[in-house]
């Protein structure tokens, strides 16, 4: 099959990533073997790309945003059969038995795997995924658009549900690139005004078509005090700034997967009056299932630009130079 693989790290720009003919897996007992229709490319796989995150193992196929179609099924398959629609997220798998696991938390899990980081993932015609960790998509999304669901959408969502964020109560959002565009959608749903801080003019612009009430740079006070905020921007400055923006209470929530070293923080200016700041680590599946349920209801619209699969380097590069509105999207087969 073909396949895009990383055999070595380096800036995006260099082109690290090579078209090769790869091995096709195999299915094993509890897994189904996917046909890749699209994938979505996202930041996490450029932190992966250039080295930024630890215990990569290589060569490594990336791609975590997977949808297709069912080709093929393992023995002891129940939930899916060849022909079903599919979809392949961050989690891969987790022990199932660990304290983490056991109290709804499996996104901690030490043994947990991750598509495209530690198997092999979506940049490629055929991809493996456990029948438990795959997902049933909403009818009502063609491929192309549901691909940023899989990442993009599921983190967003479990980021507003980690800001402690109650429907009308204002939310800022630090970045707007993949997920800001979605989250944005389900924040407005439950009746909540978004304010948006981002550097790009064009980012702004779509902020606004898509139901801000307000979209400033990064250094502009917005009119008001928010009750949270979203950090999607893989800046630790931007950290800073979100609780500087935040009213007493309020919860800055950081929904990357890699950010830069936060400078220094004073504590009556950023941290007192009870203001909480805290990271997102993967999500559950619970979270993928309850987030698909309500994109399908909004329903929400992603906006896209396609690349073909041999221009994954240059899909990476602008999404890291932030010329995309919306999300970067693979065409597989």
């Amino acid at each position: 099959m073909r396949a895009i693989v990383l055999s070595a790290f380096g800036p995006v720009e260099n082109r690290p990533l090579k078209m090769e003919e790869v091995v096709s897996p195999d299915p094993g007992p509890d897994q189904v073997l996917i046909r890749v229709s699209y994938c979505g490319v996202c930041h996490t796989d450029l932190h992966i790309v250039e080295g930024e995150l630890p215990a990569v193992s290589l060569p490594k196929i990336p791609g975590h945003q997977i949808v297709g179609q069912v080709e093929k099924t393992g023995k002891q398959v129940s939930l899916f059969k060849a022909g079903d629609r599919a979809g392949c997220a961050w989690l891969y798998q987790a022990c199932g038995r660990c304290h983490f696991c056991l109290t709804q938390r499996e996104n901690l899990c030490e043994q947990a795997k991750f598509t495209g980081y530690d198997v092999d993932g979506g940049y490629a015609e055929l991809v493996v995924v456990p029948e438990s960790f795959a997902y049933e998509l909403p009818e009502n999304f063609p491929d192309d658009q549901a691909a940023p669901l899989l990442c993009a959408g599921i983190i967003g969502y479990r980021s507003l549900r980690l800001s402690r964020l109650m429907p009308g109560e204002k939310l800022g959002l630090f970045g707007f690139g993949a997920s800001a565009h979605v989250t944005i959608q389900v924040a407005r749903y439950w009746g909540c005004p978004v304010y948006v801080f981002t550097r790009k003019k064009e980012h702004r612009e779509q902020a606004l078509k898509l139901g801000a009430v307000w979209a400033g740079k990064l250094d502009e006070n917005p009119p008001v005090r928010l009750e949270a905020a979203i950090v999607f921007a893989p800046a630790g400055d931007v950290a800073r700034r979100a609780l500087e923006v935040v009213d007493r209470g309020g919860t800055v929530v950081l929904a990357g997967i890699y950010i830069s070293q936060i400078p220094g923080l004073e504590y009556e200016k950023h941290l007192y009056y009870e203001k909480t700041l805290r990271s997102v680590a993967n999500a559950t599946r619970q979270d993928g299932v309850e987030f698909l349920k309500i994109a399908g209801e909004i329903p929400v619209r992603t906006e896209i630009q396609v690349f073909p699969l041999e221009k994954a380097n240059e899909a990476l590069e602008a999404v890291k130079h932030s010329r995309i509105n919306g999300a970067a999207v693979l065409k597989i087969s």
